[in-house]
């Protein structure tokens, strides 16, 4: 072997997410491996994340919140923080999502749907090339997305995505 140190825990939820992915995926006469969708392709059912990120030139930190919940079982989770303000709110945008994907990583969540209502989020996932000047932010969602079993992005209306920015407006507050 190489010297890899992996997870045996990890490994088990990896493999029962598969199983399930792939067992849909049959049933579905489609595969669902790792690619991104985006809303035109995908209804939100199951695993669904909303992410935010807010950045005001005014105030020195960044807000980053993310929602998840599950439509089937009713599961729950959130979080909300705050960094430094970056070069702009796409960063913020960016950052959210980036922290969002490892958040789901962490706890199993391998089949996700994450929404958000910036555009230019969705774009720059599923066409990396266009955006350089982020080129190390979206590498990083570029290796997070490779982890999941299935990885969809959309953009939501804002209205639809406001526990997200209340989180994200909290955080915002929170000492560093």
């Amino acid at each position: 072997m190489s010297n890899v140190d992996w997870d045996p825990n990890e490994i088990i939820v990896k493999a029962e997410a598969e199983s399930i992915a792939w067992t849909k995926a049959q049933e579905q006469l489609e595969m669902v491996y790792p690619h991104t969708e985006t809303d035109e392709e995908i209804s939100a059912l199951g695993d669904i994340c909303q992410v935010d990120g807010a950045w005001k030139e005014s105030e020195c930190r960044a807000g980053l919140g993310w929602y998840y919940f599950n439509t089937n079982t009713l599961e729950k989770l959130m979080g909300g923080c705050n960094m430094r303000r970056g070069i702009s709110p796409f960063q913020a945008e960016l950052e959210a999502l980036i922290w969002a994907m490892q958040c789901m990583l962490r706890t199993g969540k391998l089949t996700m749907v994450f929404q958000t209502y910036c555009s230019d989020v969705v774009k720059m996932v599923s066409k990396p090339e266009e955006g350089p000047a982020f080129s190390l932010l979206l590498e990083e969602v570029d290796r997070c997305k490779r982890r999941f079993t299935s990885f969809s992005i959309m953009q939501i209306p804002r209205t639809e995505n406001k526990k997200a920015d209340k989180l994200v407006r909290s955080a915002r507050a929170l000492p560093i």
